[in-house]
């Protein structure tokens, strides 16, 4: 293009800084005055004949029923949308501009145009029939150069088709990275020609879990299917199209049934068993025996012939060490090898494989587990138990993408778990994946340098269809695209949200069946603090406070209830609903929400210890907000321990009681058990004792009737199960102590 013609852009504007809707936030953007109208005659022009420039095309007239023509010859009088390469900007940088004469996208490269191209995609608007686009000037780039979402095709199965919608979906939000997750012990899903059978026999399994894994109930539907190699290489390249990389995961040593049901001779024992239709974690992994390398290696090898990815991912969690303790073979390789237990004995297996590997010119990614027992030299580490993994390994020096549960799993509740489908468990609204920061600040500068980003991570044993996934996804990933952009405030929520809200029209013109939860008006319960109310209830939806009307009494709310303005106070039991309301009209479903109050709701609370980042609620006083934790769904109103849960209630002055009703969640397949025993304390150095048995017996829920008693404390010794025994998923793990609503009466 002419060097006249440029300067027109530039220097065209009337500036002013505005908001316009886009996601992720640019680095830079202004906003002019007026807008560039597309007409007939309006062409994209670029250097040749490119991908960007057809897939702009194709784009334009998918979400807006208009056809621009390619064209490689400029008429300045035409208007048109220029895409070209200009050598001067740094990589990942690309800056768009929209004047009266057109649009102008430029970029270091191909890649750089196509991240602009998607900018401009939430830019067009359609007014009076008219497609147009504001006149701005936009310089952006991103701040991580890993920018993930992961999708598990194992526990469900989606066709070649939903995958490339997936990674559709992942471009719109300059998304860069695709984790592919294609074995596990549900189902082997990529073909491997050397060894057919895990696709004829690893691929199928002779019926599925239904509803949650509580209820164990199963159908004996065979289900199953794989991706053939040429399938593989098809999505492959339409990634890379998009210019995302996608990064293949052949889980090691653990979540390996599938593999084993296809080749027994894998496995310590060598026993023929079934590709797995429960969700959870299994004793029979790989051997560390010659001829499992030997497997690995040609298995890993043509799956380097499918992917040009740099990093493969080997997986490296959840691996019980059962069978390698009572293997021969794994005992004699520990004391060959010189060492000290099977967890340096998977830092062997994991080491093994990287050499392969990075012979190969690849290097590998894993989970935090691949830490234990020491670190393969050159791993990255992929941290989703917290972020405690990632700052290990980054103080030694390995790269690292931070994945927590806490934040970044989109198969946890995105909502209030008793308006939402059924879910894995947790509570990982909008919001919260908003705050994530991916830079821990225990981290030094140079440190942090190692934290190539981050991703989120969607595991699929309750997502059943590709319409669900959507749901999951959708609009968290929006949430997770501007943290990774490194462009979110979550000082500013309100606004990101409402950015979002104008995004859903988007989605509603591609027919995104996305989560609208954050219409809902969500409640928060906290002890009221000022000596005579027991909790205070604050209320929020869309428009913050805006607009809430809400009951206490159990009827539904409409707009002659109250309306809300600031926390009320719950003094005794109530059923509290609440609904957004707009120009008179419900706009949101209605919250509901049992409250209970106890002589212990609101008081003051104490722990021994705190919680997991997971599953922390509001902090101690979860346990006395009035909220129960639903056992079928334990997201926002459980609080989850890895060990003991010592709590101490202070009354603040002389209280009689003589109850105590607590709960406990009992899935033992998320490795969360009932408590070894309850002990109730008190000041006197009088204390009760209920006892395992018991509380199995009530499936979880204490009941428990004591002597009258007169104290300003009372102190809860609640005793973790401990290690999770044989049998059991997780064998060999501590298990997990989920504790909610005390009340003391």
């Amino acid at each position: 293009m002419s060097f006249r013609f440029f300067l027109v852009f530039v220097f065209f504007f009337s500036l002013g800084f505005s908001q316009i809707n886009l996601i992720p936030k640019p680095q830079s953007s202004e906003i002019g005055n007026g807008n560039f109208i597309l007409n007939e005659n309006t062409v994209i022009y670029a250097d040749k004949d490119n991908f960007e420039a057809k897939y702009l095309q194709s784009e334009i007239k998918k979400r807006f029923d208009k056809n621009l023509q390619i064209s490689k010859k400029v008429n300045t009088h035409s208007g048109l949308i220029n895409l070209y390469i200009n050598k001067n900007l740094r990589p990942e940088n690309y800056e768009l501009y929209s004047s009266q004469e057109g649009i102008i996208i430029h970029g270091k490269t191909s890649k750089e145009i196509f991240m602009g191209i998607q900018t401009l995609l939430q830019l067009f608007d359609v007014k009076n029939n008219a497609l147009q686009v504001p006149f701005v000037k936009i310089k952006d780039f991103p701040k991580f150069q890993w920018r993930g979402m992961h999708l598990d095709v194992c526990r469900h199965f989606f066709t070649k088709k939903e995958v490339k919608k997936y990674i559709d979906y992942l471009a719109m939000y300059k998304i860069n990275t695709f984790h592919w997750h294609l074995t596990d012990d549900q189902g082997w899903r990529i073909e491997i020609k050397k060894y057919p059978k895990l696709t004829e026999v690893g691929a199928w399994r002779n019926g599925s879990m239904i509803g949650h894994y509580s209820e164990q109930r199963f159908d004996d539907k065979k289900y199953g299917g794989f991706y053939t190699q040429e399938d593989i290489k098809e999505i492959v390249k339409y990634a890379t199209d998009r210019h995302i990389n996608v990064v293949p995961e052949i889980e090691m040593p653990g979540h390996a049934v599938a593999a084993i049901a296809s080749y027994p001779w894998l496995s310590c024992t060598g026993k023929q068993i079934e590709v797995q239709k429960m969700w959870g974690v299994f004793d029979d992994i790989f051997c560390p025996k010659e001829e499992t390398f030997t497997f690995l290696e040609n298995v890993l090898t043509e799956v380097m012939e499918l992917f040009p990815s740099k990093i493969i991912h080997i997986g490296g969690d959840e691996a019980p060490k059962t069978r390698w303790k009572n293997c021969a073979h794994c005992q004699a390789l520990i004391k060959k090898e010189g060492l000290k237990d099977e967890h340096e004995l998977q830092s062997y297996f994991i080491q093994r494989i990287e050499k392969f590997l990075n012979s190969k010119g690849r290097k590998i990614i894993g989970w935090d587990e691949i830490l234990e027992g020491g670190l393969a030299p050159n791993a990255a580490v992929m941290s989703w138990r917290g972020t405690e993994g990632g700052i290990a390994a980054a103080k030694q020096k390995h790269d690292v993408v931070m994945s927590p549960g806490s934040h970044c799993y989109f198969d946890h509740y995105q909502g209030d778990p008793k308006n939402e489908p059924v879910a894995f468990g947790g509570y990982t609204t909008l919001e919260k994946v908003y705050q994530f920061n991916p830079l821990p600040t225990e981290l030094t500068s140079d440190e942090q340098k190692y934290i190539l980003g981050a991703q989120a991570n969607l595991w699929t044993e309750y997502i059943n269809d590709f319409n669900h996934v959507e749901y999951m996804l959708f609009p968290r990933i929006m949430a997770l695209s501007e943290v990774l952009w490194g462009t979110s405030n979550p000082e500013n929520y309100q606004e990101f949200q409402q950015r979002v809200f104008q995004n859903m029209k988007t989605l509603d013109k591609l027919g995104v069946n996305y989560s609208k939860s954050l219409f809902n008006v969500t409640s928060k319960s906290e002890p009221a603090k000022n000596g005579k109310d027991a909790v205070l209830i604050s209320l929020k939806g869309f428009k913050g406070t805006e607009n809430i009307y809400y009951t206490t009494d159990g009827t539904t709310p409409n707009i002659n209830s109250k309306k809300y303005q600031n926390p009320f106070a719950i003094n005794e039991n109530a059923i509290l609903k609440a609904a957004f309301f707009e120009d008179g009209t419900m706009k949101s479903k209605v919250m509901e929400q049992q409250v209970f109050v106890s002589k212990s709701t609101g008081k003051k609370i104490t722990l021994k210890d705190l919680p997991d980042q997971k599953y922390f609620g509001i902090g101690a006083e979860t346990l006395i907000d009035g909220l129960k934790g639903d056992p079928a769904k334990f997201g926002k109103d459980w609080l989850g321990f890895l060990g003991d849960c010592v709590a101490t209630v202070d009354f603040e002055k002389e209280t009689e009681i003589s109850n105590l009703k607590i709960n406990f969640v009992n899935a033992n397949s998320s490795w969360i058990h009932l408590p070894k025993s309850v002990k109730i304390k008190f000041e006197n150095g009088v204390t009760y004792e209920v006892k395992r048995q018991e509380i199995i017996a009530k499936n979880g829920i204490i009941d428990f009737n004591f002597p009258k008693t007169t104290t300003k404390k009372v102190t809860l010794d609640i005793q973790n199960a401990g290690i999770i025994p044989t049998g059991f998923d997780g064998a060999g793990n501590i298990a997990w102590l989920f504790v909610d609503e005390i009340l003391l009466n």
